[in-house]
């Protein structure tokens, strides 16, 4: 049975979420509305809603004109078998010494590698995008110039692939958090099926806001693979919580952005070791300076 999706971007945090709200009273009921900010500083919002049956596009065009916004634009999802979609077209990927791969190419897995099983129906960070493979190599580098962690924190860990990632080349307790509590279930999930339970703990929380993590600092090294506004956000809390000479490594920054949270680091009392870049995005690796 196919779905349907109502777009619409404006400017503005209140109003898009004032927009939001208003959608939840729509006939038919939408299945689920998102609120996003575009993150290219264009100062705009996407406002999207998801409907099992065809929306009223008459009241859509009524409702976008009275928040200010672009007409909605209405596009019909066919049915797709996702996690099959998923499995033909995530191949494994490889950054440095890390292979991230799902159950259906266990049998590619390289003799040697660090290898990371994140499966197909928990797709979000398998290492694809750029800012985790970024993050990734990013690992693999300060490994390989000697630098281990004996603490390390993976904020807005989605499946908790970095944290992984730092847990099979160096001993200790690690964490992984995220504001969202699917994405803690996703990865406790993946923390087990990489047998790194009790090596790898994961929790709820906004950035470093969580009693555990508290307990936890100073961080050697932490991972914050979100996006722009968050990281400027947490930039004092994130350099607060890592140890003179620690390293932060920052993504999830397109690239036009990236001298911008740089700067703002920098302020807090970090310095620029090394920015990669892959595709559009800029993942930033810094030291705090003792």
């Amino acid at each position: 049975m196919p779905t349907y999706s109502a777009l619409t971007t404006l400017e503005g945090k209140d109003k898009a979420e004032a927009l939001g709200a208003a959608l939840e009273n729509v006939e038919p009921e939408p299945t689920g509305i998102g609120i996003f900010e575009i993150e290219d500083d264009s100062g705009l919002w996407e406002v999207g809603s998801y409907f099992l049956e065809a929306p009223d596009e008459v009241g859509l065009a009524l409702l976008a004109a009275a928040f200010g916004a672009k007409p909605f634009v209405v596009s019909e999802i066919p049915e797709t078998d996702w996690v099959a979609k998923v499995k033909r077209e995530l191949t494994p990927v490889e950054a440095g010494r890390f292979f991230v791969y799902g159950s259906h190419d266990a049998d590619k897995v390289p003799e040697g590698s660090e290898a990371l099983l994140i499966e197909a129906a928990m797709a979000f960070g398998t290492g694809h995008h750029g800012t985790t493979h970024g993050c990734l190599q990013a690992l693999d580098r300060l490994a390989n110039e000697g630098f281990v962690a004996k603490a390390v924190a993976d904020v807005g860990c989605g499946t908790a692939v970095l944290a992984m990632g730092a847990a099979r080349i160096w001993p200790g307790t690690f964490w992984a958090s995220d504001i969202d509590q699917v994405a803690v279930e996703v990865a406790a999930a993946n923390v087990a099926a990489n047998g790194l339970e009790g090596r790898v703990k994961c929790v709820e929380a906004a950035g470093l806001g969580h009693a555990d993590l508290k307990a936890a600092a100073p961080f050697d090294l932490i991972f914050a693979n979100i996006l722009k506004g968050p990281l400027i956000d947490l930039a004092p809390s994130l350099t607060a919580a890592l140890s003179d000479g620690g390293y932060l490594i920052l993504s999830g920054i397109l690239n036009e952005q990236a001298d911008k949270v740089i700067a703002v680091y920098g302020e807090c009392g970090n310095s620029l070791v090394e920015r990669i870049e892959i595709g559009d995005w800029t993942t930033t690796v810094l030291c705090r300076i003792s």
